[in-house]
C-alpha cells in the first residue's frame, strides 16, 4: 500500500493519504503502519487513540500540550481543521493553516508537539480519530480561544459554533 503526502506550510506538519481499495462490498483502507509512517519520516510512537462524535457546527478546540503530537483523521463526516505553532522563537509562531478533513477524501493530519489544534464539524454526524504521541493529562494540557482575535482564523462557520464549557472559557493569547 502506497501512502500519499502533501505539504503543508509547516516544516513539520504533513498530510497523509493512505491508498484506499473500493469494490462491490466497500472499501478497505489500511489506518496506520509504523514501518511504513516511520519509512515516510513519521517516527512519533503513538501511545493513545482516541475518538469524538460530534455534530453540525461544534468546534473542539483549540487545544495544545507540548507534549503531544496527534496524527488525527475522520471517519465520517467533514471537518474544517485548524493548526497553529505556538513554539516560542519558530518562524512561523502563531501562523494558523487550516485543512478540510472527510470521510471521503481520506486525509491524515499530522499535527507536530508545539501546535495547538482544533476543528470545525462541516457535517451532521462527524466520527474524528486522535493517534496521541503521549498520553492525555490535564495538567499539561492548554487551550486558546477558537476566535482568538490575534489568530483570526477563518472559520467556515455558519451559525453559531457548539463549544464545550471548557472552550467557552479558553483564554485568548
Amino acid at each position: 500500500m502506497a501512502i500519499q503526502v502533501i505539504e503543508t506550510g509547516f516544516a513539520d506538519a504533513r498530510i497523509f493519504v493512505p491508498d484506499v481499495f473500493v469494490d462491490e462490498r466497500g472499501s478497505f483502507k489500511e489506518t496506520y503502519s509504523t514501518a511504513k509512517y516511520r519509512a515516510l519520516g513519521l517516527s512519533d510512537d503513538f501511545v493513545q487513540d482516541s475518538v469524538s462524535v460530534s455534530i453540525r457546527n461544534v468546534i473542539r478546540g483549540l487545544h495544545y500540550d507540548p507534549r503531544m503530537s496527534k496524527l488525527v483523521q475522520v471517519l465520517r463526516g467533514e471537518i474544517f481543521d485548524a493548526i497553529v505553532d505556538i513554539r516560542e522563537g519558530s518562524q512561523t509562531y502563531l501562523r494558523w493553516e487550516g485543512f478540510y478533513l472527510s470521510a471521503g477524501n481520506h486525509r491524515q493530519l499530522y499535527v507536530p508537539k508545539g501546535f495547538a489544534h482544533g476543528f470545525l464539524a462541516l457535517s451532521d454526524d462527524v466520527i474524528f480519530s486522535y493517534k496521541h504521541g503521549a498520553l492525555y493529562d490535564p495538567a499539561t494540557e492548554g487551550s486558546i480561544r477558537w476566535n482568538d482575535p490575534k489568530l483570526a482564523i477563518a472559520w467556515p462557520l455558519h451559525g453559531e459554533p457548539l463549544l464545550s464549557a471548557k472552550d467557552r472559557a479558553a483564554p485568548t493569547l
